[in-house]
């Protein structure tokens, strides 16, 4: 691509579906379109002309051959939709949508000036039944009422059964009075998704999926008639068929990038309702991670051996040159089966998850007695406000939406991450129960109440939260890096673990004091430090490898050693490799240009290398290997995937089918894990969807009348006003010139 092409962020209010998957360019004043599948560039044509290509439709654009099924048939069907509204309006002329004023049941309206002049919006009769809908919004900051949008109605008249399950749908809406009906009733099409939802159990959080929005788009596309929905069989047939070729396509697109990047193997065992121990094999690489196969090991579940063969197995599939390292569980069964694998393969690794290590480490900080007791009290706050709901609308009215418990993973993350956020709004919670409204009311008398206001008002409270946060943060940082499938954290995990250790180092003082804490760090990071792929992803990282003054600790030169001598078997490319590591470290070449020395910090250690490396073809091509690679395991939601009934099935034909069905779903999750941000699901603190990892913080011992209905949703564009730093940013601050940090040789020397 010319380098004078900028890329543009994609506005909000581009609402065709095609613009999802592209990219926007500007070449000076004219715009460019990308495909994100193929990287074809589109310099005129518009949107449509790219709906085209990725539709497959010939005629003014080529057809992208790695679109996926599932956007195809998305994209095919906006155009077919374009064509019939665009011949309904030869045919019918253009109509404008009716909304009557409920108030006065005729066509006259509150959205005239009253002085009589009129407001651009003409509001048309319509003998036909008028569906509210949402985006008639008020806006009670202005003088006047006002409508921000007005929907055209689709064209066309509904069927019977189409007018039969809106008035029933409609039914379930409570009436109201006046305009405020409108906004009451929202959409009788809302009502009928949620009623499709509880009926079919379909979990809540199914509308974060990327797949929802899309979805309605694809609907809403066909108009009101002449839409057939798809049948039972058509979903366990050619539908099933469609999207079982689109996600192979895109796994041929990922195993075809392997031969550069390599990629890991993730082993990610766990238990079923019923008592199964199954496990889930994944690959994954920068483009993404794709699920292999499911193996139920209950009955193997102590034997290494065992485990070792299936491997090995699984290691063979996927193919011996491809595989870089092999990621499971922090068990002793696993590490000797992945050490007996290093030893028949030695081209390879095995490394435990890093993010199960970090878990370990907040679990066991979470124990030592006076964090424990902050966390408890803090609990006991929480626990208080998300069983009351007048309290907590206060609080989230104090607060501007944040919520004071901050779902994670697990439950030593979810406290500390949870205990940050209280520290952040300290002074909104303050304010709180300092107000008037606080102090008449009746909560303020209760048990809890009283408990809130003790907490929240003392001082040593919140001088414990704030030095517990200090210390932790650095280990909370580690864990969004890992668990990142934006960025990998190969790179940076050596000089986060460095980080976490300088700063309880720096804020414990005394060094009695801060080993205790270095203990419990190198207690359940001790398999993860020899693990020589960290050492080389620290000494290859040109933001960290630059600032470092004097000679490497003997660890992350060995480390970048062993990957040399491993990973790449043909001794006359080592020795190659050897002689480019020290134009690297002399910033010989490219790697000296004022260009290259900005972007060490402004890069991703494979893209700097990707793009300054060129000199040094060997050394770079081992490097982004290296930085292609995960660090920890991905935990993918398994709900409603039928791993069981798969793992049950006695008949031949609904094993293959259920086989086929679990590898599209997993494989369509998986994918949606890659695309969707790295901000969390706007999920609610006190829904069943997290209770396992919030229970402690919200859990009541009376569960008596508590009313929900009372209850104002959470916000779902509540930011802190803090400005929060890039993590990998805070990773570069200060120097790495500490050796009792990593490992106290020079230390110990410089003492004799």
């Amino acid at each position: 691509m010319a380098s004078s092409l900028q890329a543009v962020p994609i506005t909000s209010h581009k609402h065709d579906p095609a613009w999802k998957h592209v990219q926007m360019f500007k070449d000076g004043e004219k715009v460019q379109l990308k495909c994100i599948y193929c990287g074809k560039l589109f310099k005129g044509g518009g949107i449509h002309r790219i709906k085209e290509h990725l539709a497959g439709q010939k005629g003014n654009a080529s057809t992208c051959l790695r679109t996926p099924a599932d956007v195809r048939m998305l994209m095919q069907k906006s155009l077919d939709g374009a064509v019939a509204k665009k011949r309904r309006k030869l045919k019918n002329g253009e109509e404008v949508t009716t909304a009557t004023n409920p108030l006065s049941g005729g066509i006259q309206t509150p959205y005239s000036d009253q002085d009589g002049l009129s407001t651009g919006v003409q509001l048309i009769a319509n003998p036909v039944v008028v569906e509210p809908c949402s985006s008639l919004i008020v806006d009670h900051d202005r003088g006047d009422s006002f409508i921000r949008n007005v929907e055209r109605k689709k064209r066309g008249r509904p069927s019977k059964g189409s007018l039969a399950l809106a008035k029933a749908t409609a039914e379930l809406v409570p009436a109201a009075n006046g305009f405020d009906s409108v906004v009451q009733k929202t959409s009788y099409v809302h009502v009928a998704i949620a009623q499709f939802i509880y009926d079919a159990g379909v979990p809540l959080d199914s509308v974060n999926s990327i797949y929802f929005r899309p979805m309605l788009d694809a609907i809403a596309s066909q108009g009101i008639t002449g839409f057939a929905p798809p049948s039972y069989h058509d979903l366990r047939g050619c539908l099933l068929k469609s999207l079982l070729d689109g996600v192979r396509a895109q796994a041929d697109h990922y195993e075809r990038t392997w031969a550069r990047t390599g990629c890991s193997v993730l082993v990610e065992e766990w238990s079923t309702d019923k008592g199964k121990v199954l496990v889930n094999f994944l690959a994954s690489c920068p483009e993404g991670a794709m699920f292999l196969k499911s193996v139920d090991i209950t009955t193997m579940i102590h034997s290494p051996d065992a485990i070792f063969e299936m491997l090995k197995e699984v290691v063979e599939e996927v193919g011996v040159t491809n595989v870089l390292q092999v990621v499971t569980a922090n068990e002793d069964r696993y590490a000797i089966a992945g050490r007996k694998l290093c030893e028949v393969y030695p081209t390879m690794y095995w490394a435990p998850c890093a993010a199960s290590s970090i878990h370990l480490m907040l679990q066991d900080f979470g124990e030592i007695e006076w964090i424990k007791a902050a966390i408890d009290q803090s609990k006991a706050i929480t626990r208080f406000v998300y069983n009351h709901s007048a309290v907590l609308n206060m609080v989230r009215r104090y607060t501007y939406g944040m919520d004071l418990v901050v779902p994670c993973a697990t439950r030593s993350a979810t406290n500390f991450s949870s205990l940050k956020r209280m520290v952040e709004l300290r002074h909104n919670l303050l304010a709180l129960i300092s107000s008037q409204e606080w102090v008449d009311s009746l909560y303020s008398k209760m048990e809890g109440g009283l408990v809130m206001l003790d907490y929240t008002s003392d001082d040593s409270f919140w001088s414990s939260c704030s030095m517990i946060v200090r210390l932790m943060d650095p280990l909370l940082q580690i864990l969004r890096l890992v668990r990142s499938e934006k960025r990998r954290a190969m790179g940076y995990l050596y000089a986060g673990i460095y980080r976490a250790k300088e700063t309880l180092k720096k804020e414990l003082g005394k060094r009695e004091s801060y080993l205790d804490y270095w203990n419990v760090i190198d207690h359940r990071w001790e398999e993860n430090r020899h693990v020589p792929l960290l050492a080389a992803g620290f000494h290859l990282n040109p933001k960290f490898f630059y600032v470092i003054e004097g000679d490497l600790p003997g660890d992350i030169g060995s480390g970048m050693f062993d990957c040399i001598e491993r990973l790449v078997p043909d001794t006359k490319v080592q020795d190659k490799i050897s002689k480019e590591l020290n134009s690297y470290k002399n910033a010989v070449g490219d790697f000296g240009r004022n260009m290259a020395i900005r972007a060490r910090d402004a890069l991703l250690p494979a893209e700097w290398w990707s793009t300054y490396g060129g000199g040094c073809p060997n050394l770079s091509r081992l490097a982004i290997r290296i930085f292609s690679q995960r660090c920890s395991l991905m935990h993918c939601k398994r709900d409603l995937i039928p791993f069981e009934q798969l793992h049950d099935s006695k008949n031949s034909l609904e094993h293959q089918w259920l086989k086929d069905l679990v590898f599209t779903q997993y494989n369509l999750r998986l994918r949606q894990l890659s695309q969707r941000s790295e901000e969390p699901d706007n999920v609610d603190p006190i829904s069943f969807d997290v209770s396992e990892s919030v229970e402690e913080w919200i859990m009541s011992s009376d569960l008596g009348s508590s009313d929900w209905m009372a209850l104002d949703p959470p916000s779902s564009d509540a930011v802190l006003l803090k400005p929060s730093r890039d993590d990998i940013e805070e990773l570069g601050d200060g120097r790495f010139d500490d050796y009792e940090i990593f490992g106290g040789a020079k230390d110990e020397e410089e003492n004799i």
